[in-house]
């Protein structure tokens, strides 16, 4: 089959279009054929070699889309069936998604009933899996002045479109660091945008908000805080400022009387939430049309767009096509 193999740490130029063999399948595990994945920066970093745990050459991709090809659980996985994957390890301590076919563990494959394309199904899995996340541990209501950090992410544009689909009439601000993607946020739906030169600091005429999910991380979380509302809630979710934790953090000092501080770990996955995710996105009629759509070949070009100063919205892989 064919697949791509990182058989060192560095950039876009190490992910190798090449033949490898089939996987076969064994007790507990399952094949899936790949109908597309969404990229996502955590595989970028795995790619730089910033995922000490992972161990090259490795097939990267931490979540699919597609159908059951081979299954060791028939009953509960048929043929044909069509699945989402998502996290638990894959393209990490095992091969992921980033070939014709992919061994899974049956526990990680998640059955789906849907008649999106699926381009639109592999824009799902991650992105939305953890904007609806977000969206729930920010409980949101409809008179909340919302901002969304780091807005042009993919996840970012997730959240913005889960909460105008609840209610239109909620104000919901991104921020930027590029003046000149402005006019995209706007044109996604966002009602206002901030430009923030520094990324990690608010501008001092921002404002303050009810709700903040915050997508840069811990490197902006004392920052995001000071912006809350008495009542309000941030959820630090995302870590694109390439900080993994918060240092010295003093909850009595660092978090302001009566704000909310919480997050989503998107390795909690099961199939009732994946349903209740994809059930909602039906109901309030949420587009989710990926940004950007490659192939299996172009896989440089699609981590090479991720990372460049044009990126914007969800980047996704198709093939099998």
């Amino acid at each position: 089959m064919k697949a791509i193999v990182v058989s060192k740490a560095g950039g876009p130029e190490v992910l190798t279009y090449t033949d490898v063999p089939k996987p076969t399948i064994k007790s507990g595990w399952s094949l899936v054929k790949v109908m597309g994945f969404g990229i996502n920066r955590s595989e970028i970093f795995t790619r730089e070699g910033k995922s000490p745990s992972v161990q090259f050459p490795r097939i990267l991709g931490i979540e699919a889309v597609g159908m059951i090809a081979e299954s060791s659980d028939p009953e509960q996985l048929p043929v044909g069936q069509k699945v989402i994957s998502i996290m638990g390890e894959m393209g990490r301590a095992f091969d992921g998604s980033y070939a014709e076919y992919v061994l899974l563990p049956n526990e990680q494959i998640y059955p789906v009933e849907s008649t999106l394309s699926w381009a639109n199904l592999a824009a799902i899995p991650e992105t939305f899996y953890t904007a609806f996340g977000i969206f729930k541990s920010l409980q949101i209501t409809k008179s909340d002045h919302v901002l969304v950090r780091a807005a042009t992410s993919g996840v970012g544009i997730a959240v913005m479109k889960l909460i105008k689909g609840y209610a239109a009439s909620i104000s919901v601000t991104g921020t930027t660091r590029s003046a000149n993607k402005s006019d995209q946020l706007l044109a996604a739906g966002f009602d206002d945008v901030l430009v923030t030169p520094a990324p990690n600091t608010l501008p001092s005429e921002s404002g303050q908000f009810d709700k903040i999910a915050d997508l840069i991380g811990p490197a902006a979380t004392r920052d995001s805080l000071r912006h809350l509302n008495e009542y309000g809630i941030l959820s630090a979710t995302g870590e694109l400022g390439g900080v993994w934790t918060i240092d010295a953090l003093d909850p009595i000092i660092d978090i302001p009387n009566n704000r909310y501080l919480t997050g989503f770990y998107s390795g909690d996955v099961s199939s009732s939430k994946i349903q209740e995710m994809l059930a909602f996105i039906e109901k309030y009629h949420i587009d989710v049309t990926p940004a950007r759509v490659f192939n299996l070949t172009q896989i440089q070009a699609a981590h090479q767009y991720l990372q460049s100063q044009h990126s914007f919205g969800k980047v996704v892989v198709t093939l099998n096509q």
